[in-house]
């Protein structure tokens, strides 16, 4: 039996595992696999997904490896992120309170507030229909119900869907069918969306990956660019989640759709804990 050292985070009710490099080569297992074990909620630790730091090779600060709780490894995670940024900080891994990180969507750049919230620089959106991927119609059927999507990467896919209706019942309802949708090759984040006024959306996700979870900040992101889009909220929105709410601002549009989405929002420690393998 092997015993390791790891810690419980969360943003805004996205949870995450984390543990030191050198704590995982402990375990001896994969990634995936040691993603599904430590993840499940009821013969594990339970969260929404595994996160590692790993050391810098030159090119950044610092690097992770994010993988979901089916144990499917993802380019880009934004409420990971934001946590992942004050571990490492608090933990010594880096020194400085704006940094660089690797990740399979590129380079992303954190930032931690003075008020203790964190900053994230998320790079610019991918709009660009066969780099999503996206691969199909834009009007979509499921169970005789159409929608029109809005197709958009944040460095992973995304299905943005705009309705009136309850976000959260629309997302359960639709989003396993959404997720893995042909139109979609590498399967998407869906995201249900209802503007509040120009300054403050409301918006449900079913992840890919992990199904229902309380909060997404790349599909807050990528929510808040389609708004924008299509002219329904100005570049700076508060996005209300069902764990709690962060802020998106954008500058683009669609004649510069070339500019840089910054999300900011808490970051915070749920326990520290030994766990036997």
């Amino acid at each position: 039996m092997t015993t390791i050292k790891i810690t419980k985070m969360h943003g805004c009710g996205n949870d995450f595992v984390f543990m030191d490099y050198d704590e995982y080569k402990k375990t001896g297992l994969e990634l995936d696999e040691l993603a599904k074990k430590l993840c499940d909620r009821h013969f594990g630790i339970g969260a929404d997904g595994l996160i590692i730091p790993f050391p810098k090779d030159g090119t950044t600060d610092i690097a992770w490896e994010y993988y979901n709780s089916d144990g499917t490894s993802a380019q880009m995670c934004g409420n990971g992120m934001r946590c992942f940024a004050r571990y490492v900080y608090d933990n010594g891994l880096v020194d400085k309170k704006s940094f660089t990180v690797k990740t399979r969507a590129g380079i992303i750049k954190p930032e931690i507030l003075e008020n203790g919230n964190i900053k994230v620089n998320m790079g610019n959106p991918i709009l660009e229909e066969n780099l999503v991927p996206f691969k199909g119609e834009k009007l979509i059927t499921i169970n005789s119900e159409k929608f029109e999507i809005n197709p958009i990467s944040m460095g992973n896919p995304h299905c943005v869907i705009f309705t009136q209706e309850n976000t959260l019942e629309m997302a359960k309802k639709f989003g396993p069918e959404l997720e893995k949708h042909p139109y979609f090759p590498e399967k998407t984040n869906v995201e249900f969306v209802r503007i509040i006024n120009r300054n403050e959306i409301e918006m449900s996700v079913f992840e890919r990956g992990c199904g229902i979870t309380l909060a997404c900040g790349t599909g807050a992101c990528a929510s808040v660019v389609a708004s924008v889009l299509n002219n329904l909220t100005e570049n700076n929105v508060k996005v209300n989640l069902l764990g709690g709410a962060v802020n998106v601002e954008w500058q683009g549009n669609k004649a510069n759709a070339q500019k840089n989405v910054f999300l900011t929002g808490p970051a915070q420690y749920t326990f520290k804990a030994e766990y036997m393998l």
